[in-house]
């Protein structure tokens, strides 16, 4: 019989961009469903497609062949933005970067060993743009901000085993206030997913 040729199963089509960035919010939305929604909608993706696209993903990652991730994530998002030595304490590796239009000013950082090893992905301020300004407490709102700029902003943080494998925490104490003359500092802990803070618990003052 004649007539148009069957779909393509949802399977079987590549893995895209937006795919990517779905997968991205699939696992914010356990601490901001109200930001991923708006942002979900801004890409124009439904709540089901967020959900194949986290199916998809989770299946390529612990599939018996999977390839390596600097390879998955070429045919993903294609050829990064910049490739970068960086050398972190004694180990020398590179810093691969990939836009991601959700957040324009943000980029996807994958840290890669020698061997071609990855040993971090997350999201990384763009080269160039602005860092926030963080001081308080009430300057570390939800996707404000990414590991490496609270930890510096609020230096010594510690940091903390986070409860899946995209998720970081750090832990810091920081001025209760605008007016740091007043030497009351607080306790925070902060989650982070894929490099991106979620949330901040604050805790009581230390002196």
């Amino acid at each position: 019989m004649g007539g148009m040729p069957p779909a393509e199963p949802a399977s079987a089509a590549p893995f895209t961009p937006l795919d990517f960035q779905l997968v991205l919010l699939r696992r914010m939305a356990d601490h901001n469903a109200d930001l991923v929604e708006d942002a979900r909608h801004a890409l124009g993706a439904s709540a089901a497609l967020m959900r194949e696209a986290n199916r998809r993903w989770q299946a390529m990652r612990h599939a018996p062949r999977s390839r390596g991730a600097v390879a998955r994530y070429r045919s993903i998002l294609g050829e990064p933005e910049s490739v970068t030595p960086r050398r972190i304490g004694d180990l020398s590796c590179e810093a691969h970067l990939w836009p991601v239009p959700l957040w324009p000013d943000l980029r996807f950082e994958v840290l890669v060993a020698p061997g071609g090893v990855a040993w971090n992905e997350w999201l990384v301020r763009a080269p160039g743009a602005p860092a926030p300004a963080l001081r308080t407490p009430d300057d570390l709102t939800p996707w404000s901000c990414t590991v490496d700029e609270a930890a510096r902003a609020f230096a010594p943080a510690r940091p903390l085993e986070g409860s899946a494998p995209t998720r970081w925490g750090l832990a810091f104490t920081a001025p209760a206030g605008p007016d740091a003359s007043d030497g009351v500092r607080r306790e925070c802990v902060a989650e982070f997913t894929w490099g991106l803070l979620q949330r901040v618990t604050v805790r009581g003052p230390s002196w």
